[in-house]
């Protein structure tokens, strides 16, 4: 078994650092934001995570990372269950019209899942019941140890130093300090090649805001959590103790839609879409609305030429890649590639720092990459679509992949087949390519989903939706 320090102690760092201390690795979690986290009844109003801008925007934990907590982490589920985490299947109460009736295997898409605030609450409650799990907090990391080179001229990290001085020795460091991680500078300062780096602003803002009802019910899903009116998309996200958050997404182009920062504007706006204006009946628990723009789409490739950038290093999670989040995907594939780098480790150990790299590279070309390069694709198209909606024009990209796409969610409100294969994809339960590969979606995609462009739209056209905001 090994030394490893996780440096951030956010979902993806909490969640790794368990699942490593649990296979018997002595593990130390290093945070920099000072602040012991509440109770999860406190963490909403008093926890103040300085290094998370996104901390109180809206969240989505996944059915797949229900699942993966239930069997790898069960603490979690029941420090998730005692903060009032939410349980929610969207065939629930659905009418069997849509869904065909009960089938074996429906329960893979309940989500088990929260505000942000409060599951990291929860998940550090879990942590500090970890055995062989040491959490340290208001400790920033510094830099990065070295000692000799096991590959020549690739410099092999020997643990971190910290803003004290102190040196915290390692034989593997993992880096779970999110989409600013600043890995690339501690590597430039131990000599080592730059990671390889894909960045783009996706071109996203997003506005939201919290609500709370009154008997602890949330209210009727009627549709998609993400759903696309036009030129603006909305958020529904069901979360914990009776609450739940609202949030339209814009094109960070579109400066008519600047206003809904207001709050009278955002909610004419979402009080407009047939779908989704009954979310608003509660009591608001945010301020104003919350926004969240520059959105980077970012990828980086810790291997270079074939050889890894350095040794004894392995960065996981937004540290590795992040994209924007409207498809609720971030948390998920941040457990699923901490799980990952437990089983990697289980397979090859850090005797061979070289073996480990390259290990842990395949592992996330395999596992990861194909999910930040789909979620990546949808965006693209989606932007392009807002784009075209703006200009007044009808997108239709080369090649089928949007078509494909589209039809599926219109052919899912009439196949129950098909709305399965939507929860599949959303919930993190199989890739869209996986899915549309069975011939039966496939059919019915082609024949149910076929009308989908000619479908009426369930709000404001673009006229309309600038009437709104103008008001």
């Amino acid at each position: 078994m090994a030394r490893i320090v996780v440096t951030g102690a956010g979902v993806a760092g909490l969640v790794g650092a368990m699942a490593l201390a649990q296979d018997g690795h002595e593990v130390t979690l290093l945070e920099r934001d000072a602040a012991e986290p509440p109770s999860p009844a406190e963490a909403w109003d008093d926890w103040d995570r300085r290094g998370v801008n996104q901390f109180r925007l809206l969240h989505y934990f996944a059915p797949r990372f229900r699942q993966e907590v239930e069997r790898e982490l069960p603490q979690v589920v029941k420090h998730m269950e005692a903060a009032g985490a939410l349980r929610i299947n969207p065939l629930s109460g659905a009418p069997d019209e849509l869904t065909g009736g009960a089938r074996p295997g429906d329960d893979a898409y309940t989500a088990l899942t929260g505000r942000r605030p409060v599951v990291e609450a929860a998940l550090a409650a879990a942590a500090l019941e970890t055995p062989g799990l040491a959490v340290r907090r208001g400790v920033a990391v510094q830099g990065l140890t070295t000692g000799p080179s096991h590959r020549a001229g690739i410099p092999h990290v020997t643990g971190v130093r910290i803003e004290s001085g102190e040196e915290i020795a390692a034989e593997l460091v993992v880096d779970a300090s999110g989409r600013r991680s600043p890995l690339p500078a501690w590597l430039a300062a131990i000599g080592a090649r730059p990671p390889t780096e894909e960045l783009e602003d996706m071109g996203f803002i997003y506005y939201g805001r919290h609500f709370r009802s009154a008997d602890g019910s949330i209210p009727a899903i009627m549709g998609g959590l993400l759903q696309s009116y036009g030129s603006v998309s909305t958020l529904t996200l069901p979360a914990d103790n009776g609450t739940w958050g609202v949030g339209l997404v814009t094109s960070a182009g579109d400066k008519a839609m600047r206003q809904v920062r207001n709050i009278d504007t955002w909610t004419a706006v979402v009080k407009s879409l047939p779908m989704v204006a009954h979310w608003l009946d509660g009591e608001p628990i945010d301020e104003g609305i919350s926004v969240m723009a520059k959105i980077e789409d970012r990828h980086r490739d810790f291997f270079v030429d074939g050889t890894p950038v350095a040794t004894g290093i392995a960065p996981i999670a937004d540290s590795w890649a992040c994209t924007n989040p409207s498809l609720g995907r971030g948390a998920t594939l941040g457990l699923l590639h901490a799980l990952a780098l437990r089983d990697t480790l289980r397979d090859v150990g850090v005797d061979d720092p070289g073996t480990t790299a390259a290990a842990w590279q395949d592992v996330t070309m395999r596992a990861l990459e194909p999910w930040y390069r789909a979620t990546v694709d949808f965006d693209r198209h989606r932007l392009e679509e807002i784009d075209a909606e703006i200009r007044g024009e009808e997108y239709r990209p080369d090649g089928e992949y949007w078509d494909v796409v589209q039809g599926l969610q219109f052919a899912s409100g009439q196949d129950p087949d098909c709305l399965r294969a939507v929860l599949e994809i959303f919930g993190l339960l199989r890739q869209a390519d996986e899915v549309v590969a069975d011939p039966v979606v496939f059919d019915k995609i082609v024949t149910l989903g076929a009308g989908w462009r000619d479908a009426p739209q369930l709000g404001p056209d673009r006229a309309g939706l600038l009437s709104i905001v103008a008001a």
